[in-house]
């Protein structure tokens, strides 16, 4: 491994988009650590999926409730440890990716507020939480290359994934579609604070992409991203298609590397909105 090699932390990896942004770096040679609450798809998407980085120590993983901020705090450890004590890139990946109440519920059901609060504590408080742990190692980052700006280089950065649901609704969507324009502000200030440290922000904001390929049940009966299409996904998009994880990789790949792009929200749904 070179010294120079890069690192990312991905939250929300075993699956779905996480995963498919995980291993977009780890086949570009990053070291990478998993994130994520669900045990059983975690120890899959990093010992089998990602058997071969796996053996290789260039990817690790941790199961962390991400509601739970000492446990958050313990993870990124961790991971820096893992890394060899700096963080390169967060990805805030993880949420409650559910847009609508359970059950049928709409917002004048009292009983919606503890499904809010869920909204809340995984979809907002955690990538901040995550991202105040990750600083003081991205901080290390940055003193052990102090001229890559000035060269044009691009620095540690933080990535926040949000949704076009943060500016298009449907009904019954309000924990979810607050919590992701939350997502906005919350990196728009991010990227200003965190200026002084050399440290960018963004959000990568997806619109509908199709991820039931991305998962241990998938991997074992070998389906794929086509097998999800459906003539309205034409219909409903200028690009002819829905969206694949993929997408959602390739622009966070270009974000990380992108010096002089910095607090900005770059739409990734096919022209939907």
């Amino acid at each position: 491994m070179s010294d120079t090699q890069k690192n990312a932390v991905v939250t929300g990896s075993a699956q779905g988009i996480g995963r498919c942004v995980a291993r977009t770096f780890a086949e570009k040679g990053w070291k990478v650590f998993l994130i994520d609450v669900q045990e059983d798809e975690l120890k899959h998407a990093a010992e089998t999926h990602l058997k071969a980085y796996y053996e290789k120590k260039q990817v690790s993983y941790a199961v962390c409730n991400l509601r739970d901020p000492a446990a958050i705090r313990s993870t990124i450890k961790s991971a820096a440890d893992f890394f060899g004590g700096t963080i390169d890139v967060l990805v805030n990946n993880a949420s409650i990716a559910s847009p609508k109440w359970k059950d049928g519920k709409s917002f004048k059901d009292e009983d919606t507020l503890d499904e809010w609060q869920a909204y809340i504590e995984t979809n907002l408080t955690a990538p901040f939480v995550v991202s105040q742990a990750c600083v003081p190692y991205m901080i290390k980052s940055v003193e052990k290359q102090p001229h890559v700006q000035e060269t044009g280089g691009a620095g540690p950065c933080i990535i926040h994934i949000g949704s076009f649901r943060s500016i298009q609704s449907d009904p019954d969507q309000e924990g979810y579609a607050s919590t992701k324009a939350g997502t906005n502000g919350l990196m728009h200030s991010m990227a200003i604070s965190a200026s002084r440290w050399g440290i960018r922000v963004n959000v990568v904001a997806p619109g509908r992409i199709k991820v039931a390929h991305e998962n241990k049940e998938a991997d074992e009966k070998g389906t794929h991203w086509q097998d999800a299409h459906e003539d309205k996904d034409i219909e409903d998009h200028p690009s002819n298609r829905a969206g694949r994880p993929e997408d959602i990789a390739d622009a966070v790949m270009w974000l990380q590397g992108a010096g002089f792009v910095n607090a900005q929200e770059i739409y990734v749904d096919g022209g939907a909105r």
